[in-house]
């Protein structure tokens, strides 16, 4: 070759080099960024930003507080998952009917072995957040088509599941779990391996456990169970062990937790019958409404391809995938209006339909792609675009916040562990579990009449927080006071 070119095979070798070093790693992006599993690693990296953040982002910090303050009471007072416990009780035990603590556990076990701190619950929700993300994946991918289910999961990973995936709260825990029993229900069906089955039932079970509305996505196994391909008998393994994670499920909701409220007195949630639920709905028809076209996905484009995507769904697919389909959606709806108001005033309840909403929404851009690759491209990055930067306010903590993170230093200055507190936190129990002390949290601007009730139940201290905007003058003691926070010591009865 040399006595061919001569003196110029060098430069031509170096040019055949680079310009195959060129087109390997062209091949190498190309396949890089068609592989979900990219892309669920770069969305766990971006949410990774701000994970050590304690719960003090404005949105939802008092029920992150709340999963934490149950943890830490696994940690500090005692480790009996059947008897979660919090911190506002009051003069009682603290002793709740909640729904099942897995998420607080896990904290807990990693506590006992770290120390505690407020984070660990962020980033056990995102590794399984990010583990659910990729079930539905694979479930959408085996029912429908792969770029279905690549459309469908940038989609769901962009919506409100990119910032309730790492806050403190067991909604994004909990479909996560149902999603990868979902996953491997479909794994029995098709190969009939008995780990299939088992995990099928310990993943679906703890899902249930964790948030019973995981119930209305659970529904569509009833539509699977049609398909004729699959044999009677993988079926009746299926349905049986369904039916015992629902038992459970049910046996934990409708017979423990009633049996915990009777037994110490202390209700945090209060479920409406239907006709209720209903009346309290109607006058927040709107907020109701905005929960479907904007909470889910956090974008007006994204619902517009969902609304294409179901036209086309039906147009399209099987009696069977229909019902499915209508079937999801009317337990979802029917779970919704149990909640009554809570439902249109907590964007998070949208949670358990966001999986079928994105699917609807991947299914329009997928028919784009088939004769639009770039466009459906363009429309993607557009619906994630909006759907981050919807929530970007997930990242910071504002510095008007920040002054509560200094609450337990200063409580551990001027009150005993043991004593019991009244602080003006309203309904929320964020002030309670920053000051890390047992008690009651009462209005922000609270009489001296209702202090002095209180305290014959045992409150020792009162602690104001200023901010609350309280402008009551108390007779007590005061033992400290600064721009933040005055503490008072109670009389004694």
């Amino acid at each position: 070759m040399q006595q061919l070119f001569g003196r110029n095979i060098k430069p031509i070798v170096v040019y055949c080099q680079v310009v195959c070093t060129y087109m390997s790693a062209k091949v190498l992006i190309k396949r890089l960024i068609s592989d979900i599993r990219f892309w669920i690693l770069f969305f766990f990296v971006i949410r990774m930003i701000g994970i050590t953040n304690p719960p003090l982002e404005i949105g939802h910090n008092w029920r992150q507080s709340l999963t934490n303050m149950v943890a830490r009471n696994f940690l500090e007072v005692d480790a009996r998952i059947l008897y979660p416990r919090i911190d506002m009780a009051g003069e009682k035990t603290g002793i709740i009917g909640t729904e099942f603590p897995l998420l607080n556990y896990l904290i807990y076990l990693v506590s006992s072995v770290l120390g505690y701190t407020h984070w660990y619950g962020r980033l056990i929700n995102l590794i399984v957040s990010s583990l659910g993300t990729f079930a539905f994946f694979l479930i959408v991918k085996k029912l429908f088509q792969e770029k279905v289910a690549f459309y469908a999961t940038i989609i769901f990973m962009s919506s409100i599941w990119f910032s309730f995936s790492r806050k403190i709260m067991p909604d994004t825990f909990s479909i996560s779990l149902l999603l990868i029993g979902l996953w491997f229900c479909i794994l029995f069906l098709e190969k009939g391996k008995w780990f299939h089955l088992f995990f099928l039932f310990i993943f679906t079970t703890l899902g249930l456990l964790c948030k019973i509305p995981a119930l209305s996505l659970l529904s569509v196994t009833g539509v699977l169970l049609l398909d004729k391909k699959h044999g009677i008998i993988r079926k009746a393994y299926v349905f049986s062990a369904i039916a015992m994670a629902i038992a459970i499920s049910f046996v934990w909701y409708f017979f423990w937790v009633p049996y915990l409220v009777d037994a110490f007195q202390y209700r945090l949630y209060f479920p409406k019958d239907l006709a209720e639920g209903i009346r309290e709905i109607l006058p927040l028809f709107g907020r109701f409404l905005e929960k479907f076209y904007f909470s889910a996905l956090n974008s007006y484009v994204g619902f517009g391809c969902s609304l294409v995507g179901l036209y086309l769904f039906f147009k399209a697919e099987s009696l069977i995938y229909k019902l499915g389909f209508i079937l999801v959606s009317a337990v979802f709806v029917l779970f919704a209006i149990k909640t009554g108001a809570v439902f249109p005033l907590h964007n998070y309840y949208i949670i358990p339909f966001v999986p079928v909403i994105s699917l609807l929404a991947g299914y329009a851009v997928y028919a784009v792609s088939k004769s639009r690759p770039s466009m459906a491209t363009l429309l993607l990055v557009f619906i994630a675009v909006e759907g981050i930067a919807n929530q970007n306010q997930d990242f910071y903590i504002k510095k008007s916040e920040k002054y509560k993170s200094g609450l337990e230093s200063l409580s551990n200055r001027y009150i005993p562990k043991d004593k019991r507190i009244i602080i003006n936190g309203g309904q929320s129990p964020q002030l309670i579990y920053f000051a890390h002390r047992k008690g009651w949290t009462v209005n922000e601007s609270v009489s001296e009449s209702v202090v002095d009730s209180i305290s014959q139940f045992g409150a020792s201290f009162l602690i104001i927080d200023k901010h609350k905007g309280s402008k009551v003058r108390y007779s007590y003691e005061q033992v400290y006071a600064d721009n933040d926070f005055s503490i008072y010591v109670l009389p004694v009865y």
